[in-house]
């Protein structure tokens, strides 16, 4: 049977005791990590959220707590009573490693079977198993800082909020269907049958109707969900430090999360930031780095050769040109050693996998460089290259040939897996603010320009003319946060004029109708005096991953899900019975 705790009460945290406590009596709570039974002494490795501490039963403990600590086995839930004394053999290692805790009175809370895997840092299970039973996993150290860490942020960015007279107000979680730019999950309604809520994308119409009341700096923690495919950076439900801002300009609402990071970083990890961040426009960042949000704490930026090679005799590359493509390269400096030809091979492979149809390469180890189209070209076309990219002995240059979009995004992408093999990406942050967004893309599957962002970002004034003869020329004032190569955040400032807000939204084709049907709660309120806002929201999820040093988004979530949306340990989603589908008037039919 289990023991109660009855009237001990915990005095302190297994990890909080120090030599300063020597001689005081304690009581501590936890897990047994270890047991270790020398005969005449026994230790036990007591563990908690703050770290372990040793418990120590010798020849002057009495001899029914002796017998319960020789029966004690790993991850038993204990509460022990006793005095801290110094520790004849100290451990550095752990910061209780001076002293241990001689134990008077000992109950045991709860015993455990033998865990599927062992309760240690570094754990070797497959991530499977360990999420199947992520109540156990949670009990490691690295996974619990981790967990704290999030729980430090989300604190700070609510204190720096509060003091810079923003105001915390909740946004509805079940919502109408509007389009933000993924997938919703929906929820049918009961009493409504037929008709479904939706869970929020973002609070994105809910925030900016806040600026229409009159609450002029708005926050929230917001729960967002998005039914999309999933991958290291990304989880289907995650948390949005979210924000909005009346009368203040991108340079405004920039300062303020300037000032938001400067602090977490300083409390968190004791680094002071230089502000303001860099600004890179959207065309530098793709030509430079083929990414929209580029890791800038190396070079091996993107070279474009294409007017070098246009008239070659190599087709791949004068063919690429006069389809209105280009040439592009990357050099990886003193690589040549690493990025043999059976690498150059598999990087080959690797961005055939990612939709370019080949890699052409040179590598300069002898005297000559060696080159993979170097008898196409003349003495002049090859020197141009050289002369263009930098190349020098000991490199390897990387030439993609295709149509901008497929060039760009290969060798933003080659660049990071190089950089990787490499081993040239210093351990630093690096922000950079993204700006100058174009406000449409072209949809090449439907031949038509869609939103880059959701439909309520403004236009520059300038590019306002553009609108109905050259959608390619409009600019949004729109403005991403990155860091090493991971996007932070997203916003814009936002459309307040009836008539504007209406036009933009025919210039993405929708009809009347649907304009009435998705937003036309939100078009009615700008008749009645809208003030100029805009704002952004955080991913928390993914600073916590990054300050963390965290691999996955999933390290920093409590319970996340894997890349088929499921969640192991609970097995959701899961069916329901038929009776709980006939209220909601729902017949499920399984293709």
């Amino acid at each position: 049977m289990a023991e109660y705790m009855g009237e001990l009460r915990r005095t302190n945290y297994c990890g909080d005791l120090r030599a300063h406590h020597i001689g005081q009596e304690v009581v501590v709570c936890g897990w047994v990590s270890k047991q270790r039974d020398l005969g005449q002494l026994i230790f036990i490795d007591l563990r908690d959220r703050t770290g372990i501490v040793q418990l120590a039963f010798d020849d002057t403990t009495s001899r029914d707590v002796f017998d319960k600590a020789f029966g004690v086995r790993s991850e038993y839930v204990l509460c022990a009573r006793g005095k801290v004394q110094e520790r004849s053999a100290k451990n550095p290692e752990i910061p209780t490693g001076d002293v241990e805790i001689l134990v008077e009175e000992l109950r045991v809370l709860s015993k455990a079977q033998t865990p599927p895997f062992e309760i240690v840092d570094d754990c070797k299970t497959a991530e499977d198993v360990r999420l199947k039973y992520r109540y156990l996993d949670l009990r490691r150290k690295p996974l619990q800082d981790n967990i704290i860490m999030r729980s430090k942020i989300a604190k700070v960015a609510r204190d720096y909020f509060y003091e810079n007279g923003f105001i915390e107000i909740e946004t509805p979680m079940l919502i109408k269907s509007t389009p933000e730019g993924a997938r919703d999950y929906l929820v049918p309604s009961r009493i409504h049958k037929g008709s479904f809520y939706a869970l929020p994308q973002s609070p994105q119409i809910y925030k900016q109707l806040l600026m229409l009341s009159g609450f002029d700096r708005y926050i929230q923690l917001a729960r967002c969900f998005r039914d999309e495919d999933l991958r290291a950076d990304r989880q289907p439900e995650f948390t949005q430090i979210d924000m909005e801002l009346s009368f203040a300009s991108v340079e405004e609402i920039m300062e303020i999360n300037e000032g938001l990071f400067k602090r977490l970083f300083k409390e968190i990890l004791g680094k002071d930031l230089e502000t303001p961040f860099e600004k890179m426009t959207y065309s530098d960042a793709m030509n430079r780095f083929g990414s929209d949000k580029p890791d800038v704490r190396f070079g091996m930026e993107i070279k474009d050769v294409s007017d070098i090679v246009a008239d070659c005799g190599f087709g791949v590359f004068s063919g690429a040109v006069k389809n209105g493509g280009s040439v592009r390269a990357i050099v990886a400096e003193n690589g040549a050693g690493i990025l043999t030809r059976k690498e150059i091979d598999k990087l080959t492979e690797y961005v055939r996998g990612i939709g370019a149809k080949g890699l052409a390469f040179i590598r300069w180890v002898d005297e000559e460089p060696s080159c993979s189209f170097k008898k196409f070209l003349t003495d002049e076309e090859f020197n141009g290259i050289i002369e263009r990219t930098g190349a020098k002995k000991g490199d390897v240059v990387l030439f993609v040939a295709d149509k901008n979009s497929v060039v760009l995004s290969t060798l933003g992408a080659l660049r990071l897996n190089v950089a990787k093999k490499l081993d040239i990406i210093p351990d630093e942050f690096k922000f950079v603010w993204i700006v100058d967004f174009p406000f449409f893309e072209f949809d090449e599957e439907s031949g038509e320009w869609v939103a880059m962002h959701h439909p309520f970002t403004m236009p520059k004034e300038e590019c306002l003319k553009y609108l109905d003869t050259d959608k390619g020329k409009v600019v949004a004032k729109a403005y991403d946060l990155t860091l090493n190569g991971t996007e932070l955040s997203s916003g814009s400032i936002r459309i307040t004029d009836y008539e504007l807000q209406q036009k933009m939204f025919k210039a993405l084709h929708l009809t009347e109708e649907e304009i009435e049907a998705k937003f036309g709660f939100l078009v009615e309120a700008y008749k009645y005096g809208a003030p100029p806002h805009g704002g952004m929201g955080i991913g928390l999820d993914r600073i916590a991953m990054l300050l963390s040093g965290a691999d996955s988004l999933r390290d920093v979530t409590a319970f996340p899900k894997v890349q088929n949306a499921s969640e192991l340990m609970s097995e959701s989603p899961a069916p329901v019975d038929k009776e709980s589908l006939d209220v909601l008037g729902i017949d499920v039919v399984l293709e």
